[in-house]
């Protein structure tokens, strides 16, 4: 915990590229960095299948999978820890704690609407109790919901510290002077989600403490195996650089 959280920093943010299975994490990790988070799309998708789909059985494995993998911390995506209950949620995180992870997230997020504030507090505060030792992200979800409404996501955000998280998150913010707001309004550091004109110096510049890519790195890949794959199966020859080029850059890790 202590090491992950170190690296915390406003204003020189932690950059944290989230791996969707083993390779990508050994190359991430060969490429610098210092710590990698999971994405749970990008995971589903090895599995054919789609977020929120996965069993926690099997992101656990996939966690404890990436975590032999590399010697940088991991932190986990846990969606909304795969339980109804506070005593499920607790296990989730102490199961999770124990597949030798740093840090892992819990959303606000039911999978159907958002849980009410007081709920959701209430069940970061049993993944905290689950796992005293991992840095807990605390998520407010509403902005990828259609809750657009920064005073919310402060509440929110604000309650979650208070229930014992370390890190705060609200995905899907795009405006910068909110950002800038909420880095102000609450007392943990801010992880923002990489998404649309937001560039890393102006949430540097901003005060944010970790930044994030969600399942954009593995959708990348999956862009550049399609494209080459169909190339290939129309008969083309753009296939042949595409694929010597990815050889080329693993090389280093996979030999």
């Amino acid at each position: 915990m202590t090491e992950l959280l170190s690296l915390h920093t406003p204003g020189d943010p932690l950059l944290l590229p989230n791996a969707w299975d083993a390779g990508s994490a050994r190359l991430f990790a060969s490429l610098g960095a210092k710590a990698l988070a999971t994405t749970s799309s990008g995971f589903a998708a090895t599995l054919g299948l789609a977020d929120g789909q996965v069993t926690r059985y099997d992101v656990l494995l996939h966690c404890a999978n990436l975590v032999g993998a590399v010697d940088v911390p991991v932190s986990a995506d846990l969606e909304n820890g795969y339980a109804t209950s506070l005593d499920e949620v607790a296990t989730t995180y102490r199961m999770a704690a124990e597949t030798g992870l740093a840090g892992a997230s819990i959303e606000d997020w039911s999978g159907s609407s958002l849980y009410p504030i007081g709920e959701a507090a209430d069940r970061v505060a049993a993944a905290r109790s689950g796992a005293p030792d991992l840095v807990i992200t605390g998520r407010a979800e509403g902005y990828l919901h259609g809750d657009n409404d920064l005073g919310t996501a402060i509440a929110r955000l604000q309650a979650y510290a208070e229930a014992g998280a370390d890190v705060l998150y609200a995905p899907g913010m795009t405006d910068l002077g909110e950002i800038r707001t909420l880095v102000t309004e609450v007392p943990r550091p801010v992880n923002v989600l990489l998404l649309g004109d937001l560039t890393i110096p102006a949430l540097t510049d901003a005060g944010v403490a970790r930044i994030s890519v969600g399942g954009q790195l593995a959708w990348a890949a999956w862009h550049g195996a399609a494209t080459a794959a169909r190339d290939f199966l129309a008969g083309g020859v753009g296939w042949r650089s595409a694929a010597a080029a990815g050889r080329t850059d693993a090389a280093p890790v996979i030999d």
